[in-house]
This record gives structure tokens, C-alpha cells and sequence, in this order.
């Protein structure tokens, strides 16, 4: 997938946030975030947003310190969070094609990495955001759907930090019943390891339309949204243990 296309995917959900935002008020409370209401979103999203900024605006070569969750509330809050929002797109636009920066997962180049980063990072907290809708989160583009479940299971779960472990060796296996998409999960007592396209047997299948999965895996909907086949304690396994956390 493009880095243009990653950035007009970060242009849209982060629009799309403000106004499910707007709707819902900065005291509703957001269904996929226990404990959360929207200006405690609209403050962690901005803060990550301003912070990928520096790095791609700056060229920092080393982690830097976020800047902190703003005070603000109310409609200060919100326009706050949407210059953010476009600070971080037209840094993004503007990037050099051999922009030199920090990056923590694997990616073809720095300006791959933040595009595609901040792209599934405010889609997955655009479905936050509407989740304090009565409608509740919304779809996402099957293709950008699939590419987030690609970097979730491939790239952040690809890391030591990763909490999914199995005792014994056990395959998980994710199919993305559209796109026709499908991924192989190797758990262990290592870090998981993902196949793109593997065959064989497994002890546990996720499927669905890639969205669903796409949600389902970063634990915004709930199991029931897919299907899930062969021994469900792994599935139970990925739920309990494959939250990313801001740190």
C-alpha cells in the first residue's frame, strides 16, 4: 500500500474522529476504551499525533518524549486535536522521499513507517470515537482493513514485548473472508511469528470481512463480531493478551 494512500487513510479517519467527537459530546463515554470518555480520546490522540509529528517535521533519529495529554476541553479540546490532526498530514505530504527519522517497527522507509503508523492509529481510534455514537463504530475500507490487521499481527506482534505466548507450540490462523487475505500465527513461547499465505493444519481460525477482524483483533469489537473455528482458547488467548499500550 502507498504512502499516499496511507496518508489520505489518516486524512479521512482523523476527520472523521473530530465529528463523531463533536457529536457525541467530551463527556460520552467511549464504549471500546473502559474508563474513557471523548475528551480523554481527543487528548491521547492529539498528544500521538503531535508527537509523530516532531519526529517526521524535525528528523529526530532517537525516540523524543511526547508532549504530554493537553488541558484543554470543550470545543477548545476539539479544535485543538484537528490542528493536530492536519499538522501531522501535511508533515506527512511534505516528507522527502529520504526522510531520515525515528521508527520502531519494520518498514520500507521512515516516511512508510509514519503514514502507515498514523494511519491505522487514528482509524482504530476513529472507532473509538463513534463508539460513543448510538450507531457505534462505522466500517473501514477493506484494504486499509487488511493492511492494519497485517501490521498488527506481522509488525507489533512480530516484537519481544508482545504478551501472546503459548506454552506448547499451537497456529493461529486469521482469513479475511473479502479481501481474501490470510495469515498464519505461530505461537510459542517466543513471540509470535506470522506467514503471509501459509498453508496447513491450524488449531484455531478468526475469520471474517477484513474490517471486522481488523476491529475485532485490536479488541474494539467484541469476539461474536467474527467467526472463530477450532479451539477457542487461543482466541480467548490473543483477547487477554494482545493489547498495545502507550508507553
Amino acid at each position: 500500500m502507498s504512502i499516499d494512500t496511507h496518508i489520505d487513510a489518516l486524512d479521512a479517519a482523523g476527520k472523521a474522529l473530530a465529528d463523531a467527537a463533536a457529536t457525541a459530546g467530551p463527556d460520552a463515554k467511549v464504549v471500546t476504551c473502559p474508563g474513557w470518555q471523548v475528551r480523554d480520546l481527543l487528548r491521547h490522540t492529539t498528544m500521538v499525533h503531535r508527537w509523530a509529528t516532531a519526529h517526521i517535521a524535525e528528523g529526530h533519529t532517537s525516540p523524543q518524549p511526547d508532549g504530554g495529554e493537553p488541558d484543554l476541553d470543550g470545543d477548545e479540546l476539539l479544535t485543538h486535536f484537528r490542528e493536530g490532526h492536519s499538522l501531522l498530514v501535511d508533515a506527512l505530504r511534505a516528507a522527502p522521499a529520504d526522510l531520515d527519522c525515528w521508527t520502531f517497527l519494520p518498514a520500507p522507509s521512515p516516511a512508510a513507517f509514519w503514514a502507515r503508523r498514523q494511519a491505522h492509529e487514528t482509524t482504530v481510534h476513529r472507532a473509538d470515537a463513534e463508539s460513543a455514537l448510538a450507531a457505534g463504530p462505522g466500517p473501514v475500507d477493506p484494504a486499509i482493513a487488511a493492511d492494519g490487521v497485517d501490521e498488527l499481527l506481522a509488525a507489533f506482534h512480530a516484537r519481544d514485548r508482545s504478551r501472546v505466548r503459548s506454552d506448547v507450540p499451537r497456529t493461529l490462523r486469521v482469513r479475511a473472508t473479502d479481501t481474501g487475505d490470510v495469515w498464519t500465527v505461530r505461537l510459542s513461547q517466543d513471540a509470535p511469528r506470522t506467514e503471509r499465505n501459509a498453508d496447513g493444519p491450524a488449531d484455531c481460525e478468526i475469520s471474517g470481512p477484513a474490517d471486522r477482524l481488523y476491529l475485532a483483533l485490536w479488541n474494539r469489537l467484541p469476539q461474536e463480531a467474527v467467526t472463530v473455528t477450532g479451539d477457542t482458547s487461543l482466541a480467548r488467548l490473543w483477547r487477554e493478551n494482545s493489547g498495545i499500550v502507550w508507553s
